[in-house]
């Protein structure tokens, strides 16, 4: 493709994901470039960086173009783009828009004039607002400043980097060394992950799924955040795990791989795409100690497993303002109103996992948000519905080398502190049943409960 030709794919793709209302930006790039089988990778890559670089400086081009006065379309933002923050000069840009094949077409009279008025500029300008210079709705600033406090702005500004690309080794199939050595023969070179002992960061962007290593099972790509996740259930082999909100299996692969294919994991989800998405990777990966399982309306599968298991994992739908590094134009999606559904699903759904621990058993709640209302406010509420839990310090359920990420009781990921998505984990430990004593002379539990049932019966 030519310059020009990219910047029409750019300015195309950027319109169908406008259009595309609460559909995720990378689902519509999915299909485009599915639609587009003539778009080589090294365009593909140029013009996905092209606008994943416009949704990141997404409010701030808005800014401009309002206040130029100029209306904002995906037209106006990439032009916006290319002036202040990819630094053409007016005459590439008007060359590039010149209506010929496959280019854009000619410059209209006034983005002539917006142009111009750009010319020199940068992105970022004094007079933005907080909240529009650091790429969040104005709304969930408060909630940010709660959180971060003098340190908000360092903080959101890490999260206007790309994201990392980080891998799990999968430890069923091979040591970490010998992953590292896989990807190599592939000519990628990869890192050891500072928090993860099971991760890999890749160095650049690379095309790790067409790899032998991946098709292989040898990794998976999960940031290393989320490996952390699946590393505070710290699942053994011989117990029963439910992944409460698994989605597409990710967590529960990784739990899958410490319980080194043993025992028994049940994968449960509200939506069978999801579910199924899933059934490959843990064939990829050699996974078999996993049953899937969709939560349905009226389902008595859950029912029937109160009480009996020994970890459970609640990835719990969120706002999910901890990958905004990963997806930029969810920030765009998110509406107040998003905030104030999630916050009762999430304590109900808490609340129907935590039937299903077994007394003495450990629960694991984690989101992918930043907003204290999701995270130490749902535990907060969630252990005064619920007195027979407690919270276990991380400092107490760290087993890895080195020191625990921070020094709350909670895991607690940012991008800027850890290099990681921002992540939330906390774990609930349920109080042991209580022992009865027997008196002298009365009859053993079993004997009591049969005597109980016949007079039922």
């Amino acid at each position: 493709m030519t310059p020009a030709a990219r910047l029409d794919a750019a300015i195309e793709l950027l319109e169908e994901i406008e259009n595309a209302a609460r559909r995720p930006a990378d689902a519509v790039a999915s299909d485009f470039f599915r639609a587009r089988r003539f778009i080589g990778g090294s365009d593909r890559r140029t013009v996905s960086e092209r606008v994943w670089a416009v949704l990141r400086g997404r409010r701030r081009l808005g800014w401009w173009l309002t206040h130029l006065s100029t209306k904002v379309t995906p037209r106006t933002l990439i032009i916006a783009h290319l002036m202040v923050t990819e630094r053409w000069q007016p005459t590439a840009v008007a060359q590039s828009f010149s209506g010929g094949r496959y280019a854009p077409y000619p410059l209209e009279p006034e983005e002539i004039v917006l142009v111009n008025a750009l010319d020199t500029r940068t992105l970022d300008h004094p007079e933005m607002p907080q909240a529009v210079r650091l790429e969040m709705p104005d709304w969930i600033a408060p909630m940010m400043t709660e959180r971060f406090g003098n340190e908000l702005i360092p903080e959101l500004m890490a999260m206007l980097e790309p994201a990392t690309l980080d891998l799990r080794v999968n430890l069923i199939k091979a040591t970490r060394e010998q992953a590292r050595e896989a990807l190599r023969a592939e000519d990628i070179e990869a890192t050891p992950t500072r928090l993860s002992p099971w991760g890999l960061r890749i160095i650049g962007r690379r095309n790790v799924t067409a790899g032998k290593a991946f098709q292989d099972g040898l990794v998976e790509i999960q940031d290393e955040g989320s490996q952390l996740i699946a590393a505070m259930v710290a699942a053994k082999p011989d117990m029963r795990v439910l992944d409460w909100c698994a989605g597409a299996g990710g967590k529960t692969l990784a739990m899958a791989m410490t319980m080194d294919n043993k025992g028994h994991i049940a994968a449960c989800d509200t939506s069978e795409s999801r579910l199924e998405g899933a059934v490959r990777r843990l064939r990829r990966a050699g996974v078999h100690n996993v049953e899937r399982h969709l939560i349905a309306p009226g389902d008595k599968w859950a029912k029937r497993r109160v009480a009996s298991f020994d970890r459970v994992l609640v990835d719990a739908p969120c706002t999910g303002t901890g990958t905004w590094r990963r997806n930029p134009d969810a920030r765009l999606r998110l509406a107040e109103t998003d905030l104030e559904e999630l916050l009762p699903k999430q304590a109900q759904i808490l609340d129907t996992a935590a039937k299903m621990l077994k007394p003495g058993g450990r629960l694991v709640y984690a989101t992918c948000s930043l907003l204290p209302a999701e995270n130490e406010g749902q535990v907060k509420a969630f252990l005064a519905r619920h007195p027979d839990f407690s919270v276990v310090p991380l400092s107490r359920a760290w087993t890895f080398h080195g020191a625990s990420p921070g020094g709350g009781p909670y895991l607690s990921l940012t991008p800027r502190r850890h290099e990681t998505d921002g992540f939330f984990a906390a774990i609930l430990e349920r109080a042991p049943a209580a022992k009865k004593e027997q008196r002298r002379g009365e009859p053993a539990p079993k004997k009591v409960a049969a005597a109980t049932e016949d007079a039922a019966g």
